[in-house]
């Protein structure tokens, strides 16, 4: 959790809200309604119980998901996103949008980067041994 005071603009407080790895997947399949705790577990394949516990306490503490518990036993929770949190749909959207536009762009240049320090890494290598001779 971070303290949103620190941050003198709106743009990167937000960013912080949702910078996390899970968190925007967490909004994600929360936009089409109410999920209880193990149905969304479920659907974001890869994360832990406590990983999903924490961002989805952060995600409430910030405003963008509400928890609804049930006295019920076994107890029933359900999360759901805020009227805050369907805000930010649109602007999820657009990053969607945006990133699948470009995605072959931004792949290609990943790729150029990595063959970049692999190549570093092998020239490194070979000046190495050429000294030790």
């Amino acid at each position: 959790m971070f303290d949103i005071d620190c941050f003198e603009c709106p743009i990167m407080a937000a960013i912080a809200m949702i910078s996390d790895k899970w968190k925007v997947l967490i909004i994600y399949r929360l936009c089409d309604g109410t999920m209880r705790f193990n149905e969304l577990m479920r659907s974001l394949q890869g994360i832990t119980q406590r990983v999903l516990t924490q961002q989805l306490r952060e995600l409430e503490a910030d405003g963008l998901v509400s928890r609804k518990i049930y006295p019920e036993v076994p107890p029933r929770v359900e999360y759901s996103l805020t009227k805050v949190g369907h805000t930010l749909l649109p602007v999820l959207e657009k990053l969607e949008e945006w990133a699948r536009k470009h995605s072959d762009e931004l792949i290609a240049a990943r790729h150029r980067a990595t063959e970049q320090i692999a190549k570093g890494k092998t020239r490194a290598k070979t000046k190495v041994k050429a000294k030790v001779i």
